[in-house]
């Protein structure tokens, strides 16, 4: 793989359908610093009646940019230890998002952003420009769907198989 040539994935991937663009999100690259990881797991989480999206409490300041153009990241803190890495998706006003849970050897959402150091200041970046993006890798790796992880208070929604992982 040559990181010059990747290049970030245009808005209009991230403009579609959020479980959708989580499941095609594995196996791309996740670039930064002049670094790559190939994705391997994702959650898609889908506007204000799915219980366990952030917009199922309202808009608030605090997950203003979940509401914002697809292509942006949505970074939050849960239980005020760990960062989460969101990217927003399908359109503008409407809440959605699939959070990175995993790239290679790197298992775990918590995990992801301290390893990468990312923190609420990543909040809102636009992931179509600059040096921290997603690119197209030509691998279409074999999945499997799950229900998403840590969201049993959500109901019924907490067992949409929304939640993909990349198949061993």
């Amino acid at each position: 793989m040559d990181l010059e040539k990747l290049r970030p994935l245009p808005r209009e991937f991230y403009a579609r359908k959020t479980v959708k663009v989580a499941k095609e999100l594995l196996g791309k690259y996740l670039v930064y610093k002049n670094k790559a990881w190939i994705i391997t797991e994702t959650e898609a989480y889908c506007g204000m009646k799915d219980k366990a999206c952030h917009a199922s409490w309202r808009k608030r300041a605090s997950c203003e940019h979940l509401w914002g153009r697809p292509g942006h990241l949505y970074v939050y803190l849960t239980y005020g230890i760990h960062y989460m890495l969101n990217i927003v998706t399908e359109k503008n006003n409407y809440p959605a998002a699939v959070l990175i849970r995993g790239v290679d050897k790197i298992n775990g959402p918590g995990r992801l952003t301290k390893f990468l150091k990312i923190n609420k200041s990543f909040d809102g970046m636009d992931i179509t420009c600059g040096d921290f993006f997603i690119a197209g890798s030509g691998q279409k790796p074999k999945s499997i769907a799950t229900p998403r992880i840590g969201v049993a208070y959500a109901g019924v929604w907490a067992k949409k198989l929304w939640r993909f992982v990349v198949k061993d």
